[in-house]
């Protein structure tokens, strides 16, 4: 993935570009946006800019280390995440000795924090050491989508750069004229992703539409709903089930307040959603859109996602 196969952020490739061009990088930078938008596209992008072996600052994508840097196996490049809730000192520790050492070929050290966000104090502190005298050709990337749990004071230190959504109706024009999904398709992945391209693309192959029909036709239009069909499910299915949920019953209450079709994210299922709006009152939705949003916060909480599903149909069909 080079600058230009990423679509929709003119402006912050733009001036990554010109900070390549002109040689003026400085030690941090924080990619903020939300999740799916290409921060951390744009990262390997310009860590294969710094390090591109035929010096195209668009990086090649097919130089030994361009494709290496795609590939997570540069020994340049490293890219620092957790797999638990927090990224501790130890992982900042082991960056700032990285950074010590000399290049192994020369080029640029590039440091990608994953979800810098979830830096503890202990270790942005030990960050923040390192960003106030960070050593020649090392660049730290931070990307997160919740800048405002990051320290000020790294902040401070690094320069932003902002990375945006696209307009839904753009990113539907894009996903059916360039990567030839059917419109109804195409619409659905633009609006229910709410116009971030990376998060669309990861729905469809992720087969979003059938998942989200499943739901539809088995728990939300089923006679007797049951919570059965989440018994084998991974929490992170569970997650998706229930933001689809929410779209849905979003959806009834667009159509009761007289939204157009274009606003409607299930607009393929225009008739189902018309039916169901006339059962439902205002106050009924804001009761079940209320109910899945907490259902959420309990899933962060590790909740039995089985009991929870159970209790959130209860309320949705009782009486």
């Amino acid at each position: 993935m080079s600058f230009n196969e990423i679509k929709g952020q003119e402006q912050a490739i733009q001036i990554l570009k010109a900070y390549l061009n002109n040689e003026h990088l400085a030690g941090g930078y924080v990619f903020t946006g939300p999740e799916g938008v290409g921060k951390r596209m744009a990262a390997k992008a310009l860590a294969k800019g710094l390090n591109c072996q035929d010096k195209n600052l668009n990086g090649c994508s097919v130089c030994s280390s361009c494709v290496r840097i795609e590939n997570n196996q540069h020994p340049d490049v490293h890219t620092i995440s957790s797999d638990e809730a927090q990224i501790k000192i130890d992982a900042v520790r082991q960056l700032q000795k990285e950074m010590s050492l000399r290049a192994y070929e020369g080029g640029y050290k590039v440091f990608i924090i994953d979800n810098a966000h979830t830096l503890t104090p202990e270790a942005s502190n030990c960050l923040l050491k390192v960003l106030e005298e960070p050593p020649k050709n090392n660049l730290i990337i931070l990307i997160t989508d919740k800048p405002s749990l990051l320290f000020k004071t790294i902040t401070s230190r690094c320069k932003i750069i902002k990375f945006l959504p696209f307009k839904r109706e753009n990113l539907e024009s894009i996903l059916e004229n360039d990567y030839k999904i059917d419109k109804d398709y195409a619409h659905f992945l633009a609006y229910f992703s709410e116009g971030r391209f990376g998060s669309a693309l990861r729905f469809k192959d992720d087969e979003a539409l059938s998942k989200r029909n499943n739901i539809i036709d088995k728990f939300i239009l089923a006679a007797n709903p049951s919570a059965e069909l989440f018994a084998s499910q991974s929490r992170e299915d569970v997650r998706g089930a229930l933001n689809f949920m929410s779209s849905w019953f979003r959806d009834i209450y667009m159509l009761k307040i007289g939204c157009s079709e274009r606003d409607i994210i299930n607009s393929d299922r225009r008739a189902d959603l018309s039916k169901q709006a006339l059962t439902f009152s205002f106050l009924e939705l804001d009761k079940i859109l209320n109910n899945i949003s907490v259902s959420i916060s309990y899933l962060e909480k590790n909740v039995n996602s089985r009991l929870l599903m159970y209790n959130l149909g209860m309320e949705l069909w009782k009486g």
